[in-house]
């Protein structure tokens, strides 16, 4: 599990879909003047230099977030507005970066942290033994470091410890690597017990579409979790590619658990706009569906 680093994967086009979702996700809850405590259950490092290390090595970046900015500039150029929502995120990129450029890329550990207003907490959890130390060293840095804590221990068996949050209001980012198949199994007993101590949470659940039975079949056993605790769900994919073997992840999709119920809207705006700028060759589309309950 070890040989897992997520800056092989940063500014690649399932970021673009996780992040597009968060931040909505966020700024939605914080309508409410409440306190917020949001968790990351597999923080990494926080941020990513694009240009250099293993970011550089794999480069899905090129397809991903340097693909969207050609795609925006070239919209910006013919006087048509890109999608509010695609807008919203690609400046939340581009605040991390100096004079326009996209050297380094925010993981989700960043996007939260900037987003944090005085009365909010976030958690981050990372269990890597060398990601660990360059997150904190990462979140050190920001002005909200104080409001932030970093857990070196296994979310999946920590998370009902911290639920429900004083507040009583919050948001659960579950997205490990799944490189080891046993994280299927562990993320769903982790949901339950979730949703049995913290029913009305937000959880948004980010996974990999791949040929494995398991991946294929966790958006059903998610969905059956969220129907027997009753709570609505929305359901979101996006492929850019369609090609034969698993070269490179060619599609990825979130599952939101107690949704809000502006996001639909918000995705369904955003989505077409993402498979023109993301696409490669055949085949790129995208799924959005949700029931309310």
């Amino acid at each position: 599990m070890f040989s897992y680093r997520h800056a092989f994967h940063a500014g690649s086009h399932a970021d673009i879909l996780k992040h597009l979702v968060l931040i909505h996700l966020v700024e939605y809850l914080q309508e409410k003047s409440g306190a917020l405590t949001m968790i990351d259950t597999h923080a990494g490092a926080g941020i990513y230099n694009l240009e250099d290390g293993y970011a550089k090595v794999s480069n899905e970046a090129e397809n991903g977030i340097f693909r969207l900015a050609k795609y925006i500039a070239s919209a910006t150029h013919a006087h048509s507005l890109p999608d509010p929502g695609i807008e919203k995120y690609f400046k939340c990129i581009q605040s991390e970066n100096v004079n326009q450029s996209l050297s380094v890329y925010p993981g989700s550990p960043f996007i939260l942290a900037r987003l944090l207003r005085p009365q909010d907490r976030l958690k981050l959890f990372e269990l890597h033994p060398k990601e660990i130390d360059i997150l904190r060293h990462n979140i050190q840095q920001l002005p909200q470091a104080k409001q932030i804590d970093i857990y070196a221990e296994n979310s999946f068996a920590r998370l009902k410890g911290l639920l429900p949050p004083p507040s009583r209001r919050g948001l659960v980012l579950i997205d490990p690597s799944y490189e080891d198949k046993q994280d299927y199994r562990y993320l769903e007993v982790a949901l339950e017990e979730a949703l049995q101590r913290f029913a009305t949470g937000c959880y948004a659940i980010w996974y990999p579409m791949l040929s494995r039975r398991e991946s294929a079949a966790l958006p059903d056993r998610i969905k059956k979790i969220a129907s027997a605790h009753s709570r609505s769900w929305l359901h979101v994919e996006l492929r850019v590619e369609n090609a034969p073997g698993e070269r490179r992840l060619q599609a990825s999709g979130m599952l939101i658990i107690n949704h809000p119920w502006t996001l639909k809207q918000h995705l369904s705006g955003a989505l077409p706009s993402l498979v023109k700028a993301l696409e490669i060759g055949d085949g790129a589309q995208f799924l959005l569906k949700s029931v309310e309950i």
